[in-house]
């Protein structure tokens, strides 16, 4: 039987643990700090969408409100990009680069990145796995059915294959978000090494989810190893 204490869960599990809070850290630490800092245009972050989807021929695109922090996203399916209250209202550096990033997004939709095709095809699949894959898993360990288990881990690693896709996803909007930035003179050039120091800390926190995931689909497999060794 697997219990939730079982030190070598820990040892799978940490080194992407700690990760994923150093990264959160930083992306924190790099917003709190550019959120402070004015950018020289003096425009807010719902002016900066409304340039840049209009510069680029998507007016199309709605903006509206999303509550919390660091919630900013753009939504392929109802063509809308959502800000957050302090993003949409401050006129900082922080907010001219996560407004770019999001607008990356739209560029990707638009022009029909297949990354983001493939990420957003994969979303239905991977929110069932997330929750039958180790449901799967642990009844198969429980009844000593292995093939039950596999059919948990192969469920799982949907979720490995959906942060893998969203790598190069995310990487590629901040890299087309900083072009607008320049393309645009949205920024000068320090405020533009700013601008990527805090996109650099938000992609690293979707390493830190993929390492997350690989390690707990590494742990699964360990122990469906152990479980063959003691038939």
């Amino acid at each position: 039987m697997v219990f939730w204490w079982d030190p070598m869960y820990f040892v799978f599990a940490l080194p992407a643990l700690l990760l994923a809070m150093y990264a959160q850290w930083k992306v924190r630490a790099a917003y709190a700090r550019y959120l402070r800092e004015p950018n020289f245009r003096g425009i807010s972050g719902v002016e900066a969408a409304e340039a840049l989807l209009r510069g680029q021929g998507l007016d199309h695109i709605s903006i509206e409100g999303t509550p919390g922090e660091l919630t900013d996203h753009y939504d392929p399916r109802s063509k809308t990009l959502r800000l957050s209250p302090a993003v949409a209202r401050s006129r900082s550096v922080a907010a001219l680069s996560i407004v770019a990033h999001e607008v990356g997004h739209a560029l990707q939709d638009a022009q029909g990145y297949v990354p983001l095709r493939i990420r957003s095809g994969l979303v239905p699949a991977v929110t069932v796995a997330a929750w039958v894959g180790p449901v799967l898993f642990f009844i198969g360990l429980l009844f000593g059915s292995p093939n039950l288990a596999w059919a948990g881990v192969l469920a799982f690693s949907a979720g490995a294959v959906f942060a893998l896709v969203t790598l190069p996803v995310e990487f590629n909007a901040s890299q087309r978000g900083l072009q607008l930035l320049r393309t645009y003179s949205l920024v000068d050039n320090r405020e533009l090494a700013a601008a990527k120091s805090v996109l650099d800390a938000a992609a690293l926190t979707y390493v830190a989810a993929l390492a997350q995931t690989l390690s707990t689909l590494l742990y699964y497999i360990f122990l469906l190893g152990g479980f063959r060794r003691r038939d």
